[in-house]
């Protein structure tokens, strides 16, 4: 077990390097050639949603199809890295870094996107049930504030569903195989994206 933690450690430093990378600038850019800053603009986040009311339906489809690949591969970086539990450490690390950019000042995305890459590598028995959870609540009708709502659900059907699949070990597709990791990982990426919610507010 010598040199576990310290190959952990980097797996979670290479996730978060990876969660640095200005998903929203390069597609700002790219989409409006830069004239565009997703963090003064409409809500002043630098997300897939804000570029879609802010910079159109296909900057901001570009934008979280790049946060969700973050995650996946930083999960995959850290799995080299470290093992399974370096690809749950590296996913943490990603949404940290889009969260909390040190690139940038700490001024970064609400993480949404790169947690859903990170349970797409990590957890992906559920990531399917994950994004329609998502989808359904914003749907259901008096809602108030449905974005909010669908992530504190899905946060938490995601974290209480890790959990079930690590004390059953049931399977998990690609993903690795079940352990205390998973609902561990998922709570400290749970609690990344709620401070950042609430520093926002």
């Amino acid at each position: 077990m010598r040199g576990t933690h310290p190959r952990t450690l980097a797996a979670a430093l290479c996730g978060y390097a990876l969660g640095l990378v200005p998903s929203a600038d390069a597609v700002s850019r790219l989409t409006a050639g830069g004239a565009v800053d997703l963090r003064s603009a409409g809500s002043g986040n630098p997300g897939g949603m804000n570029a879609f009311r802010v910079l159109g339906r296909r900057a901001g489809l570009l934008v979280m199809g790049a946060d969700i690949a973050k995650g996946i591969l930083a999960c995959a970086a850290g799995r080299a890295v470290a093992g399974d539990a370096g690809a749950h450490a590296a996913g943490v690390g990603a949404v940290a870094g889009h969260c909390y950019p040190v690139s940038n000042r700490f001024r970064g995305g609400k993480g949404i996107a790169t947690s859903f890459g990170q349970c797409v590598a990590t957890f992906p028995a559920f990531a399917p049930l994950d994004a329609g959870t998502a989808i359904l609540v914003t749907r259901l009708p008096g809602v108030r504030r449905p974005a909010l709502a669908s992530v504190a659900v899905s946060s938490t059907a995601w974290l209480l569903a890790s959990v079930v699949w690590w004390k059953r070990a049931l399977p998990n597709l690609w993903g690795p195989p079940p352990t205390a990791m998973l609902p561990l990982a998922n709570a400290a990426t749970i609690a990344v994206i709620a401070s950042r919610a609430l520093l926002s507010r």
